[in-house]
């Protein structure tokens, strides 16, 4: 047998066995240490005595057995002793699901709940969270012990929130997930999959909770389009030129499952991302049904970047002069986001307007994140600059 399996468990078991081991500890970095000698003795013993029936129970226990010895050499912690000797009780509630509530509990700065939750849940190493998001390894990891430690010292406890803070607690996990899959979609694959991957380990958790269905199907819709999103050449293509045979149709009717109807923000924009997963081809993009979604979307979620998309929507279905207008109200909410000049100057580019255009796809171009983006922009300032339409 080779490590294929224990990887497998890794990816399968990591997130379940490190939530069971913290809650019978109390203790993080103990936790941690004891699940990865655990995946170690596996990649020593599976090979000889074969991959057990159950490798998460198998790690598990391995992984409370080293935790305890720990203990034991610790008389101060006689206590904790008895605690993980005792019977596993409160079984009805998963322990991920505890983990993941305490990781992004409100406590916590959020970019620290990010870092914890990607390292802790997800698994990703520190160097994997700083290359996602731009930063130096030390201070992710600065972001993950502190978080740790304020967990610790302001006594958070390990649990799912009560009925009546549940929904509150809970829009904060969601956004925690999905700027891990904003990330990831920009350009970072492994990313966008472990985001994906806490969705689907939240709708089976939550399976009643209609945001998780709607984020998850969120995700699902916009991942379905990843396959087309760049060339050969690995240059961005924008949804209108995208080729939709490469659209992922599986992922698709996995999101598509999940929608209920239900005018909450996430399942919202859920909707609006199925009526393009629908459309055979861009002219049969119904956008006029798009305007009216982000106009409920509006509703429930008073947003600027919600007002730019609607903008859009509104120029597809009414053509670019109707959208100009909507665009000047946002100049201060969303002064330095790249998005606004670069869909002002897509719209000033279908009306004819190229010199001014050309100033602001430069103005995008000093504001855009990733180099796909920057790359995208340069080829169409050079469209309006040497005036090919």
């Amino acid at each position: 047998m080779s490590s294929s399996a224990v990887e497998a468990a890794f990816t399968r078991d990591r997130a379940q066995v490190l939530a069971t081991v913290i809650r019978l500890t109390g203790d993080w970095d103990l936790a941690e240490e004891c699940v990865q000698e655990a995946f170690e003795r596996a990649l020593v013993s599976w090979p000889g005595s074969g991959t057990p029936a159950n490798p998460g129970a198998w790690l598990t226990v391995t992984a409370r057995r080293l935790a305890l010895d720990q203990l034991r050499r610790a008389v101060t912690e006689a206590a904790k002793v008895r605690l993980l000797s005792a019977t596993i009780e409160d079984a009805g509630t998963d322990d991920r699901l505890r983990l993941l509530f305490t990781c992004c509990h409100p406590a916590l700065p959020f970019e620290s709940r990010v870092a914890l939750t990607l390292r802790t849940v997800a698994g990703l190493e520190v160097e994997q969270i700083a290359a996602a998001f731009l930063i130096p390894p030390a201070t992710a990891s600065q972001r993950i012990t502190r978080a740790k430690q304020k967990i610790r010292n302001a006594g958070i406890p390990y649990r799912v929130p009560a009925p009546e803070h549940l929904h509150e607690r809970l829009a904060g996990v969601l956004a925690v997930v999905y700027l891990t899959f904003n990330q990831g979609y920009s350009g970072n694959d492994r990313l966008a999959g472990e985001a994906l991957r806490l969705g689907r380990l939240l709708a089976h958790l939550m399976p009643t909770e209609t945001e998780v269905r709607g984020l998850l199907a969120l995700m699902l819709l916009h991942q379905s389009r990843s396959p087309a999103r760049h060339d050969d050449s690995g240059s961005l293509v924008t949804l209108e030129h995208q080729d939709r045979s490469l659209w992922d149709s599986d992922l698709a009717t996995e999101g598509l499952s999940l929608l209920t109807g239900t005018p909450t923000p996430y399942q919202l924009q859920a909707e609006i991302a199925a009526v393009h997963a629908r459309a055979s081809s861009p002219a049969q993009t119904d956008w006029a049904r798009i305007v009216h979604l982000y106009g409920m979307l509006l509703d429930v979620v008073r947003s600027p970047v919600v007002e730019l998309n609607r903008a859009v929507a509104v120029a597809m279905a009414q053509g670019p002069g109707a959208a100009l207008p909507l665009l000047d109200q946002l100049e201060g909410p969303l002064a330095g986001y790249y998005l606004l000049p670069a869909t002002r100057a897509d719209l000033l580019r279908r009306l004819g307007r190229h010199p001014e255009a050309a100033q602001h796809y430069t103005r995008a171009l000093a504001l855009a994140p990733t180099q796909a983006e920057r790359d995208y922009l340069s080829g169409r300032l050079d469209q309006v600059t040497v005036g090919d339409p």
